[in-house]
């Protein structure tokens, strides 16, 4: 039997391993430049590396690939447009880390509305406060949802637990929604604005100087989706001048962020340096387990799946 070369990191080796099907012929690899070396015979890949540009070069590398695989929900970094010009299937990890961001989200707000990092501040320096930083409840509060995904969904129902009214946005029409030409007319409306839109040419920068404007002096923006959906400069300027009231950033512009970033001195800022998908340990134990179920599929000549559109980049 012909068997299938299938490249992948060899962070995924102990997981995988001892569980694939027999017409696999595994080979993995530790660094980028062992990467390369296998690239070209590869039919399936699995090639994440903390380098896009890494990644990029090995992927360009993958002459052969037919399939790619990625634990990473957003593509951006990769040759998308190699990839459709050689029919390569791409599978991303949406959705597997959607649980702990979502709850990354809840954290956020309830510790801008609670004013928690001051009330830690206050048990560093062993002061017993007398009266609460902050005094905002969730319930009742407005959230604009941008980005309607499975980590869109999951912020939904955990702020709906909240009795948070909340409103997203997505291009069919529904209750409770906006469509894309619709929103920005009614930032003004809302107490909370979160980004969770893929990283694409239609978001970059979809957060500007205006859109920062339109939002109410009190709101808070929360950004779990990638730096670039913001104009960083013209944040860092509305944050300085408290034109809004506060933001929570998961994701920036560059990362890691210097440590000389106006960013880092705003006390409004929240900067969670890209950890929320990271806050917990089941992101590779459940990628694996995709990966094999994905397998299967492929053997069969199914669909696998979460499957990337690679002109919509998402």
């Amino acid at each position: 039997m012909t068997k299938t070369v299938t490249v992948l990191s060899g962070l995924i080796r102990p997981l995988v391993e001892n569980r694939l099907p027999d017409w696999v012929e595994p080979r993995f690899f530790q660094s980028k430049d062992e990467a390369l070396v296998l690239a070209p015979d590869a039919e399936i890949g699995w090639f994440d590396m903390y380098d896009k540009k890494d990644m990029a070069a090995v992927i360009g590398a993958a002459t052969s690939l037919k399939w790619l695989n990625s634990i990473y929900a957003g593509v951006d970094g990769m040759p998308l447009d190699l990839l459709q010009e050689r029919g390569t299937v791409v599978t991303n990890g949406a959705g597997i880390n959607a649980i702990t961001i979502a709850e990354y989200v809840v954290m956020g707000m309830l510790t801008v509305a609670k004013g928690y990092r001051d009330v830690v501040r206050a048990q560093d320096r062993r002061e017993w406060l007398m009266d609460s930083p902050g005094k905002v409840e969730l319930f009742g509060s407005k959230a604009l949802l941008l980005g309607y995904g499975a980590i869109g969904k999951l912020v939904e129902g955990r702020l709906k637990a909240f009795a948070v009214d909340v409103t997203v946005v997505r291009r069919s029409p529904g209750p409770n929604t906006l469509t894309p030409d619709q929103w920005r007319a009614q930032l003004g409306d809302f107490d909370w604005v979160i980004l969770a839109v893929p990283a694409t040419p239609e978001t970059d920068g979809m957060i500007g100087a205006d859109e920062l404007a339109a939002m109410k002096p009190t709101a808070t923006l929360i950004n779990i989706a990638r730096g670039s959906v913001v104009d960083q400069d013209a944040l860092v300027a509305a944050l300085n001048e408290q034109r809004i009231a506060a933001a929570f950033l998961d994701v920036t512009t560059p990362e890691p962020l210097p440590a000389d970033d106006p960013l880092w001195s705003l006390d409004n800022a929240h900067i969670t340096m890209h950890l929320s998908g990271r806050a917990q340990d089941k992101m590779f134990v459940r990628s694996a387990q995709r990966f094999l179920e994905n397998l299967g599929r492929w053997h069969k000549g199914e669909a696998v799946e979460p499957r990337v559109d690679l002109t919509l980049g998402y």
